[in-house]
């Protein structure tokens, strides 16, 4: 496994520079949250930064994966909208053209998946009929990422139509194909309830592409730096170390950008105390 850092905890950071400052700090992988600034993919610009970045990731030996949960790039108003659940057709088009250009982008940079959730669901309209407009937002994404060889990693995420994972299990059902994977926040089952946390690791060892860690406390989903929630991260890590994980374990602390720089140290100081303690092991 790799140890590895969300840009969406560098907002107000350049993203040259933010990958700069993790591959110093000893991450071998980046999660670059596509946003205004950061590879933007609506942006004339766009083509010279990606060549730009992937020069970068070179240059630092870093993998990368492609996330997509910018809070307001696609409405300025509304957070996280529109997502393949929102009522109007239209819109949700508008996140299914999004997310084709996010795998063209993870195409481009040879990341290892491309990152992504159901959203929330917002109108009156059964969960039945809510799956059923789920898969038919997914089926042309991921029919894009087959053709580009790229993986998709979908995102169990609290408050979202897909949340727990008896509901992406539900999903997983639904869906017949090769590049649908998963991206699991280990946060986020601590959150739910959902634990021993490494019961989960184990099970879903054939479908995890990419991972979100964090520290939080049972039932608020918020994203804490390690010692400030109530997670034991040691038989968390364990399991990912048995399964033999190859991708990367990328911190999610968004709301840390004020102080991005020395919280990006403390987190990979954290972990990496655990991990080197896993290699000695065995």
């Amino acid at each position: 496994m790799l140890l590895g850092y969300n840009t969406n905890g560098f907002a107000h950071h350049d993203l040259l520079e933010a990958i700069e400052i993790v591959a110093e700090i000893g991450y071998q992988s980046v999660a670059i949250t596509l946003d205004h600034q950061s590879l933007n993919p609506y942006s004339e610009e766009l083509p010279s930064q990606l060549l730009r970045v992937a020069d970068c990731l070179r240059q630092h030996k870093m993998r990368s994966v492609i996330e997509t949960g910018a809070r307001y790039l696609l409405d300025p108003r509304t957070k996280h909208e529109p997502t393949l659940l929102t009522a109007d057709g239209k819109d949700r088009e508008k996140r299914i053209g999004f997310l084709k250009r996010a795998i063209d982008i993870a195409a481009a940079l040879e990341s290892d998946c491309v990152s992504l959730w159901s959203g929330i669901l917002r109108d009156n309209i059964s969960n039945d009929q809510a799956m059923e407009r789920l898969v038919n937002g997914l089926e042309p994404v991921l029919q894009h990422a087959l053709n580009l060889g790229v993986a998709v990693g979908f995102e169990p995420e609290p408050g979202m139509f897909i949340d727990t994972m008896e509901s992406f299990e539900r999903l997983c059902s639904r869906i017949d194909c090769d590049a649908f994977q998963m991206t699991l926040d280990v946060g986020h089952l601590h959150c739910l309830g959902e634990t021993p946390i490494e019961e989960y690791v184990r099970r879903w060892r054939g479908q995890i592409v990419n991972v979100h860690i964090e520290d939080m406390r049972a039932g608020v989903h918020d994203h804490l730096m390690f010692g400030e929630g109530e997670m034991d991260f040691h038989p968390v890590l364990k399991a990912f170390h048995e399964i033999g994980y190859s991708g990367g374990l990328h911190v999610e602390l968004s709301r840390h950008s004020h102080d991005a720089p020395l919280t990006a140290r403390r987190a990979f100081e954290f972990l990496s105390s655990i991990v080197s303690s896993l290699d000695v092991s065995g």
